[in-house]
């Protein structure tokens, strides 16, 4: 069968717009500010025989695009092979465990196997991160968890929705292990109903194109994204491109991690070798197979943006499994950073490697931290206990064509922080500051963009503060003789004494009473290319608009 070039565009364009759509219907009926506002979730349709990526929403988070099919493959396999009960029409499957091709464990995944006459032609599925899934601390980041078991409730895949009916036996078993549990139902319900969306729509362009020429534009699409991902490949000269990159600590032992990478470029094909990178650690920030592997593909498509999300795109690039490191994180090892912080070291490492080699499409280091402040507590004026779920941008790194962007969102995804408002409604909080925080961009020819700066007051009851955040010992690396940005920087006042954490960017349990207060300063990006070619106009400009102080401008970029 020959697809034409005209409904090939349209069945993908189509297929894309049913992830969107689960998307889209996930954040507007959720109740948690996390996912109903930043965002932090995706959807995407799978391939029933191996779980392969299909299509992802385009406002999904990149994380999620190798971790997904990970995820969903180990569920297939685990049906076949009997070790999970087989499906039925109307089943939804859930799952946090890291180790099945997850990330961290507030990433809970929702999958529904999709039927047409009879036989499963696709599977959907969707994550979102829940603000609390039990553990040691409120929000689950456990700076200094030894096991995951500190982290909270690991889920195998279990059938929370039988034949389309709620289990309530799973579904209290979930809620006897995490905080909040009452808020949790929202979420949960608007996880299943974007599932519920994407097979409405799915069958619709089933019904109008057939089954037939659907699945033969699966593969055309999958084929094209491989072909298309090689001939991207083949810009970077042959050869072997290294780089280092550094995780702050791992929250227990006050020492950085290294991430050692080689890309060897052949062929039209990459080879990424971690080998000589830090052994397994005893906090939090080791990561799962799925999670490094998802970090270098979600790198890969920061630099050719173009190559459509498929499988296919993934087929010329070879991750060597970079056993006896922290990259290859297995049970019972703690992972809750895995996702938000190291993944984004893994992508800083790729860029580093690969922007000589590529200097008009790799840019200097972004921030690379989602700045994970949990806040948990008891709030006396409605009676009820809350958890507080922070994340935060930061700057991106400069370019060959201009300065980094501000306040960006993560490395990792399309998420913003939410809203102020939304937040001081729901929580016992007031926020004194949110602004940019002015100098944190590395210097360069084109300086790298600013990262946040905000401060946030306990008003009533009492709570504990946890972090687990990077770039707090190394600033985002500059690139071609740019500078790094500033680091991360935490500060808490308890009793009106400023506390800065032994870990920087790192801690937990901290007690906070009303008064006390939280000040964040996020990295700001690296520079890209020498300050003292940086247009004196520029420097000018971001003097007048107080980014820079006139003395700041002078010593960071030469000028007199």
């Amino acid at each position: 069968m020959t697809i034409d070039p005209i409904t090939l565009s349209v069945i993908q364009s189509g297929l894309q717009q049913v992830c969107d759509e689960m998307d889209l219907s996930f954040s507007r009926a959720a109740f948690s500010p996390v996912i109903a506002e930043a965002n932090d979730r995706s959807d995407g349709i799978y391939s029933a025989v191996d779980g392969s990526l299909i299509a992802q929403g385009a406002q999904g988070l990149p994380v999620f695009v190798g971790t997904m099919q990970y995820s969903t493959r180990t569920l297939i396999e685990m049906i076949g092979d009997g070790r999970v009960a087989a499906p039925k029409p109307g089943d939804i499957y859930i799952v946090n465990d890291p180790y099945l091709g997850g990330t961290h464990l507030m990433d809970v995944r929702f999958a529904m196997p999709f039927y047409r006459d009879g036989e499963i032609f696709c599977w959907l599925s969707n994550t979102g991160h829940w603000p609390d899934t039990g553990g040691a601390v409120p929000g689950g980041f456990s700076a200094s968890a030894t096991s995951v078991e500190q982290e909270g409730l690991r889920l195998p895949p279990v059938r929370l929705f039988k034949e389309g009916k709620l289990d309530e036996e799973i579904y209290s078993i979930i809620c006897s292990n995490i905080r909040v549990a009452e808020q949790r139902i929202g979420d949960v319900k608007a996880q299943a109903a974007a599932l519920l969306v994407g097979e409405e729509r799915l069958n619709r362009i089933l019904d109008r194109y057939g089954d037939d020429v659907v699945r033969e534009a699966i593969s055309e699409l999958r084929h094209r994204a491989a072909d298309q991902m090689r001939a991207n490949c083949r810009l970077i000269p042959e050869g072997t491109y290294r780089s280092v990159a550094y995780v702050d600590s791992d929250g227990v032992v006050n020492e950085p991690l290294e991430i050692r990478l080689a890309i060897i470029a052949k062929d039209g094909e990459l080879t990424f070798d971690f080998t000589g990178s830090s052994k397994p650690c005893m906090g939090p920030m080791n990561s799962v197979l799925a999670t490094t592997l998802s970090s270098v593909y979600l790198a890969m498509r920061h630099i050719f943006p173009d190559v459509p999300i498929s499988a296919g795109a993934f087929e010329p690039l070879t991750v060597l499994r970079p056993e006896g490191t922290f990259l290859d994180a297995h049970y019972p090892r703690p992972v809750s950073g895995c996702a938000a912080e190291v993944s984004q070291r893994i992508a800083e490492a790729v860029f580093a490697a690969l922007v000589e080699a590529l200097p008009d499409r790799v840019t200097a280091a972004p921030a690379g931290s989602s700045g994970n402040f949990a806040l948990g507590g008891h709030d006396p004026a409605r009676n009820r206990g809350f958890v507080m779920y922070q994340i935060s941008g930061g700057g991106y790194g400069g370019n060959q064509d201009h300065d980094g962007l501000s306040n960006g969102c993560s490395t990792i995804g399309i998420s913003k922080a939410p809203p102020v408002e939304i937040m001081e409604q729901q929580f016992p909080v007031l926020y004194h500051r949110y602004a940019l925080r002015e100098g944190s961009g590395g210097a360069g020819k084109h300086r790298g963009g600013f990262g946040l700066d905000y401060e946030i007051e306990l008003l009533r009851g009492h709570a504990t503060a946890s972090f687990v955040m990077d770039h707090g010992r190394f600033g985002p690396q500059g690139a071609l003789g740019g500078k790094d940005g500033l680091p991360n920087s935490v500060r808490v006042t308890q009793g009106g004494e400023e506390v800065i954490p032994e870990h920087l960017s790192k801690a937990q349990d901290i007690p906070l009473q009303p008064g006390d207060r939280v000040r964040v300063g996020t990295p700001g990006g690296g520079g890209y290319g020498k300050p003292e070619d940086r247009d004196p106009k520029l420097i000018d400009e971001d003097i007048r608009l107080g980014r820079y102080t006139a003395e700041q401008a002078g010593a960071l970029f030469g000028r007199t």
